[in-house]
Formats: structure tokens, C-alpha cells, sequence
């Protein structure tokens, strides 16, 4: 395929039917039982973070309500004269405006002019409003009535990211669907479905951190891809990923981590400086440390190893360091971790900073065992 002719992953592989959502089968299975129930609301919002799939179902809830022919499984059939128009971008049944550069009055007046009109074909007319917290609150006052009382053929569909924004009389008057971040097992094996339709080959473990930067945005996560395979061609390595998205081997933790429990300040303090040469920040490395601390102390747990969101060989090394690590070190290692990151901003010497924290971590064995200590040894101690 030639370059004129890319197309991006989040455009080429977007979802065509509910079954295609990755990741939000709590709603695509609501939508699809008001479909077949013919329970449809008036107006929707869906709300959630940015790409996890809310304009994707709009579209998707837009085409099948208007399919002359769906399936049992309450599925658009792609061939009736209304998925055709769709498919092809002609429909004229669907309005789609983006509220985020058409936010005044005039706008959402305009709209309400086109409401009065029914569809020539089809049963219903339908509206996306994406990025709606983005209306003035004028338009959103002239808004009201007609999305209150709309006609019969008429329905709407909101979409945002900042709930929080909107007016609850505009709440109110919508059925609320809420989208979650997509599982990064759900976004992995996304992203291996369309290694074996593009014939490429890709890490497993490269794959997962992909998954883990996305945030649990697939959108986000099909972007890294393609950038990371434009770099890489065909064979996506684990290496490729790290260097590309300046993420830190997981290998660093583990071996701070065996430092600090062998009480090796030197050895702990060489690793530090390796990963600033490498071109790395304090406040990144600490946060980094920080999760892996914490999937050190969700190991210590069968009923919490479940929240370990790793590749298979990462969990039996975290399994086999979890063993090694005491519970009272992990619990402390966190608290050090968070006062230096809230300390960090404001520190002017950042590196000393999270070097006095490695310290600290580095004797927590001692400081335990001094502070739990009779008292004369903690007399002894301090005379020393």
C-alpha cells in the first residue's frame, strides 16, 4: 500500500457494530436490548474518558436504529439502503456537530430549525453532539425545550468528556451512559488482532506497556502503534517500545528493588544514576518504583494478585520478589515514595532529593528494628 493510502489504525480498524466495542459490553448490550425492546430514550449522553469509544457507539446506536433489516443480535445489516448512505457518509438522517467550535446560540439554533423537519426516509433523524460540556450556557438554555419535547422521529446523542460541566437540567432529560478505560488485557488483545491482520510480529511484553501508557484509551493506544511499527517496520520489539515511548525496563526495578532489600546504597545509587544518564526524571522514576512497589504488595495476596496488571513472566517475577520482600518494607517503601513525591516539586536539588529517599528505603530493615526495640536499646542507640 502506498503512503497516499494510509490510513490510521484508530480510522481503519473503528468499530462498525456493537460487537466490534472493545471494552464496553456493559453498554453496547443495554443499547442493544432498547433497540430490540424498542425502549429507545429520546436523548442520550455518553460520557467517559477520551477515546474509549463514545462517538464510535453514537455512530454505531445512529446506524442500527435506522437498518430496515437488523439481525436477532440487534446488529446493523450493512446492505439496506440506510446502512449503504451511512457507510458511504450521504446519509442525511444523521447530523453530527462538534460543540468544542460550534458553541453559541446561533449554532444550537440552527440545529433546532433542522428538528422540525422528519426524515424523508427512514424512522428516525438523529443527532450527535460531540463535546457538548463545550456550549455556552446560552445554547444550552436554548437547548432545553426541544431537548426536553423533541419530536417523535428525533433523537439525540451527547457526548463529553467533563460530565461534570454540564447543566443538571440538560442531565436530567438524558439517559446517562457511562464509559469505562478499557482493561489493558482488553486493549492487548486488540492490539494482537490487528498484528495478525497487518502480518506483524510483536512482543507480548511491548504490546502491554502500549496498553498501560494508553491510560485505557484504545484511541491512544492505536496511536503509539502506528508511530511505534513506523519506526520498527514489521517486527515491533520490546526494546522498540521502550526507547520510543521513553518508558523505564522493567529490570531497573527489580534491580533497585533487590538493592534496597540487601541494604546496597552503593549498588542502589549507581542504578539511580544509570537511569538519569539514560536520559530519565527523578519524579518518573519515582512513580515508576511506586507501581512497582505496589505490585510487590498486591503479590503478598492471592486475593489481590488479580489488580497485577502485567504480562505472564512479569508475575513470577514479581511473585518470586514479593516472597522476598517483607510486608513492613513495602508498606514503608511506599510512604517514603509519596512524601518525595510531593516533595519533589518544590525541591530545588531534585536529584538529592530522591537519592535521601533511596537512602531511607535502603534501612528501613534497621529503622524497624530500632524502633521496635526495648527501651534501654533505644537509649544505647542514641548515645551512640
Amino acid at each position: 500500500m502506498s503512503d497516499s493510502n494510509f490510513i490510521v489504525s484508530a480510522r481503519k480498524y473503528r468499530p462498525v457494530k456493537f460487537d466490534d466495542v472493545v471494552g464496553q459490553g456493559h453498554i453496547t448490550n443495554t443499547l442493544k436490548n432498547a433497540i430490540k425492546n424498542n425502549h429507545l430514550a429520546h436523548s442520550f449522553l455518553f460520557c467517559g474518558p477520551r477515546g474509549v469509544g463514545k462517538t464510535t457507539c453514537a455512530r454505531i446506536l445512529a446506524k442500527t436504529i435506522n437498518c430496515e433489516s437488523p439481525n436477532t443480535d440487534m446488529e446493523a445489516c450493512d446492505v439496506c439502503k440506510s446502512c449503504v448512505s451511512f457507510n458511504s457518509n450521504s446519509s442525511f438522517n444523521i447530523s453530527e456537530l462538534d460543540a468544542a467550535s460550534n458553541n453559541s446560540v446561533d449554532d444550537i439554533r440552527s440545529l433546532i430549525d433542522q428538528v422540525r423537519f422528519a426524515p424523508q426516509s427512514g424512522k428516525y433523524k438523529i443527532y450527535i453532539i460531540d463535546e457538548v460540556h463545550m456550549l455556552s450556557a446560552n445554547a444550552f438554555n436554548a437547548f432545553l425545550k426541544t431537548l426536553e419535547e423533541p419530536p417523535h422521529y428525533a433523537i439525540f446523542i451527547l457526548a463529553t468528556t467533563e460530565k461534570h460541566k454540564i447543566i443538571p437540567t440538560i442531565l436530567s432529560r438524558c439517559q446517562i451512559f457511562d464509559f469505562r478505560r478499557i482493561p489493558i488485557e482488553s486493549i492487548v488483545s486488540h492490539l494482537e488482532s490487528i498484528c495478525t491482520t497487518e502480518q506483524i510480529t510483536a512482543d507480548p511484553n511491548g504490546l502491554h506497556i502500549i496498553a498501560q501508557k494508553s491510560d485505557g484509551g484504545l484511541r491512544d493506544a492505536l496511536s503509539m502503534f502506528d508511530r511505534l511499527v513506523s519506526y520498527s517496520g514489521h517486527n515491533l520489539t520490546y526494546s522498540d517500545v521502550l526507547q520510543n515511548l521513553n518508558v523505564l525496563d522493567f529490570d531497573y526495578f527489580f534491580k533497585i528493588t533487590d538493592c534496597l532489600l540487601g541494604q546496597d546504597i552503593s549498588g542502589t545509587l549507581t542504578i539511580y544514576d544509570s537511569i538519569l544518564r539514560g536520559g530519565f526524571e527523578g519524579d518518573d522514576f519515582m512513580i515508576g518504583l511506586g507501581e512497582h512497589i505496589r505490585n510487590l504488595l498486591v503479590c503478598k495476596d492471592s486475593r489481590s494478585i488479580k489488580l497485577l496488571e502485567v504480562n505472564g513472566d512479569l508475575k513470577e517475577k514479581y511473585a518470586i520478589q514479593a516472597e522476598l520482600a517483607p510486608l513492613y518494607f513495602i508498606l514503608n517503601a511506599l510512604k517514603i515514595i509519596n512524601d518525595c513525591d510531593i516533595s519533589y516539586k518544590t525541591a530545588k536539588n531534585k536529584r538529592l532529593i530522591v537519592e535521601i529517599a533511596l537512602t531511607k528505603m535502603c534501612y528501613i530493615k534497621d529503622a524497624v528494628a530500632l524502633a521496635s526495640s526495648p527501651g534501654p536499646a533505644k537509649s544505647e542507640a542514641k548515645k551512640k
